[in-house]
């Protein structure tokens, strides 16, 4: 029997914005007049996770996210949990997306961005490396910085679909990863781990164990048929990759049941809405609108809690057809606090 995972964005595992409140509540202690008392929040269910790592200046959120959650998949099953490498999978990707780039005449997005599901993608095509075989940190920095080295791929494909040989060469790829060689490091074909030799797609099934096809993505919008698969219309969805489209009022409840089942989550969300802080480490929808709020209640949103707003299915879908809702951010849902 599968397991029913979530990796959720405008979908779960794939799911973006799936908006539930009921399992994270704040409430003001007392009358609600005690400014001192704030969010303070007790956890129902923690899910062990490896520490948080620093994607750096890169657009590689994804490829933490989903990597994080196969980490915590290793510590559900079981087994003892690796430092994966978010590089190699990031590599990998490259390598695919640029192939299917030059295929469409450049008509796809060629960014630092994914989709959520692409760490599957990468672990079932290809495997699999710990972070001590490939940090991808091979141009003088301690963290990533990868400005230049998207610019520098980019300019490259762009110059081989100008075509002015007529035809395309059988370089072209070579040169390619000649630069993801540069900047990354070359392909980790064979390396040690532990004392023992792997390659990637032997350290995936021998070490990892997690099984790509036992993993779903779930999302929920109006203009697909429910309980269908579909794929969501994002830039980053660069493989076409399909999520069931299922009521929200199934998305909350069934994050929640998978969560107290141990399953944590790999979640893409929109994190350029003005309720959610980094700063505060909080993320609010306020019943009363933004635009109505003075200098004071917009400070005071993410210090004490307030009424929420309850999201429908025509809120949602109206977010994500105008452009305000969008695949920002991927993060790892872990467990469920109370006020």
């Amino acid at each position: 029997m599968k397991h029913t995972v979530l990796a959720l964005g405008l979908g779960l595992f794939f799911s973006w914005t799936a908006y539930g409140q009921d399992d994270l509540i704040a409430k003001i202690d007392g009358q609600g007049t005690n400014k001192k008392a704030g969010y303070n929040f007790t956890p129902v269910v923690d899910i062990e996770a490896l520490p948080v790592k620093n994607q750096g200046s890169s657009g590689t959120c994804w490829s933490y996210a989903s990597t994080s959650f196969v980490e915590s998949e290793m510590i559900r099953m079981g087994k003892q949990p690796v430092d994966l490498s978010e590089m190699f999978t990031v590599r990998m990707v490259y390598i695919d997306k640029a192939e299917r780039y030059i295929r469409l005449h450049g008509y796809l997005n060629f960014a630092q961005g994914g989709a959520l599901p692409d760490v599957l993608y990468v672990i079932k095509k290809y495997g699999a490396v710990p972070a001590e075989a490939y940090q991808g940190l091979n141009y003088g920095t301690d963290v990533n910085k990868h400005g230049e080295m998207e610019a520098a791929l980019k300019g490259y494909l762009d110059g081989i679909l100008k075509n002015k040989n007529g035809k395309l060469s059988t370089s072209w790829k070579k040169g390619f990863e000649s630069i993801l060689d540069a900047y990354l490091g070359e392909y980790p074909s064979e390396f040690t781990y532990k004392g023992k030799k792997y390659s990637p797609r032997t350290f995936a099934d021998q070490v990892v164990g997690v099984n790509p096809d036992d993993y779903v993505q779930l999302t929920s919008f109006t203009h697909f048929p429910e309980y269908e698969t579909c794929q969501i219309a994002v830039p980053d969805n660069w493989t076409w990759g399909t999520s069931y489209n299922i009521p929200l009022t199934e998305l909350t409840p069934t994050i929640d049941e998978a969560l107290k089942k141990e399953y944590s989550i790999s979640w893409a969300t929109d994190v350029s809405e003005k309720g959610f802080s980094w700063k505060n480490g909080i993320a609010v929808v306020p019943a009363k609108p933004f635009h109505e709020m003075d200098k004071e209640e917009l400070t005071l949103i993410f210090e004490l809690p307030h009424e929420q707003l309850k999201i429908t299915p025509e809120i949602r879908q109206a977010a994500y057809d105008n452009y305000e809702t969008q695949d920002d951010h991927g993060m790892q849902i872990t467990g469920i606090a109370r006020d």
